[in-house]
């Protein structure tokens, strides 16, 4: 049978990716603090899981859905330094290692832009902490040599799925009238639904070829005007308060997050993918919500 492991498998994204594989008859391994899954601290455990694994997903780290203090900021970067370092070190000390292994990054790794967009090869690298967690990420990845296992930096956008990520706190806000324009509506949002997500991995994984850093994003980003009014015609509501950017600072104290969340204007392309010969699924924001929200 073959075999895939998860590393940080149990969120919204994991779980998914879980039942997908199961459905394509893999072995799933998952790493993550919640039992009854492989401990990382573990090591053993974790170099078992490894040994001749066809694939190494790695999505583990503390979510930034939450306020940008000291003790948030340390958990945010070392979640994710921590736990990429101990599978690239497990990696190395496999006698036959995964053939590849594939790490989370961000399209936050990028500048705010509102006059082009970001490409692989041509995006600007940002400045604040999430653009430094995003940095750090990818240099520890990349730093391991590993001549036997292919690696891919994921650089993936809003992922939007069924049963998680931000479509509960954008379908609330809308059901209950407040799903107007956020600040000036012009900033971009760039998205992926979460099935190609899923294809995005299988397509790169049967690509012996391709390695390197990959922006996982639809091909056609909306601006937080045009997404609103998508979520408004899609859940069949008429109106919606606009939330002016001080409205947002006051409430994103309230609720414990940031306002970078929803302001920063991520305008992300996948030139690669689509170079490549990957084709979206849902490739309209419009198709996503349709499936989703049906």
């Amino acid at each position: 049978m073959k075999k895939v492991v998860l590393a940080g498998g149990t969120g919204f994204i994991g779980e998914y990716f879980e039942n997908k594989f199961n459905e394509l008859d893999y072995e799933v391994k998952i790493i993550s603090r919640r039992s009854p899954n492989i401990s990382w601290d573990d090591t053993s455990g974790i170099i078992e899981a490894l040994e001749g694994a066809e694939l190494l997903v790695n999505l583990a780290g503390k979510s930034v859905n939450c306020r940008y203090n000291e003790e948030n900021k340390n958990e945010i970067m070392n979640s994710r330094i921590k736990t990429t370092n101990i599978l690239g070190k497990s990696i190395l000390a496999c006698k036959n290692p995964p053939k590849v292994w594939m790490n989370s990054s961000t399209a936050t790794i990028y500048r705010h832009a509102e006059d082009r967009p970001m490409t692989e090869e041509n995006g600007d690298i940002g400045s604040g902490f999430s653009v430094d967690v995003a940095t750090n990420w990818e240099k520890t990845f990349f730093s391991f040599d590993l001549p036997k296992t292919r690696k891919a930096a994921l650089r993936t956008a809003i992922v939007l799925g069924k049963d998680g990520g931000v479509m509960t706190p954008y379908r609330n806000l809308v059901k209950f009238g407040l799903g107007g324009v956020q600040g000036s509506g012009k900033q971009k949002f760039s998205w992926i639904h979460i099935e190609d997500m899923f294809q995005i991995v299988l397509f790169i994984k049967e690509r012996d070829d391709l390695s390197g850093v990959f922006n996982c994003s639809a091909p056609n980003p909306v601006s937080n005007k045009e997404l609103m009014s998508l979520f408004r015609t899609e859940m069949n509501v008429p109106f919606g308060l606009p939330s002016p950017k001080w409205i947002l600072e006051m409430g994103s104290v309230m609720i414990r997050t940031e306002t970078e969340l929803v302001l920063k204007s991520r305008w992300v392309i996948p030139e690669r993918l689509e170079r490549e010969g990957y084709r979206f699924t849902f490739d309209t924001l419009n198709k996503t919500l349709r499936d989703i929200l049906q």
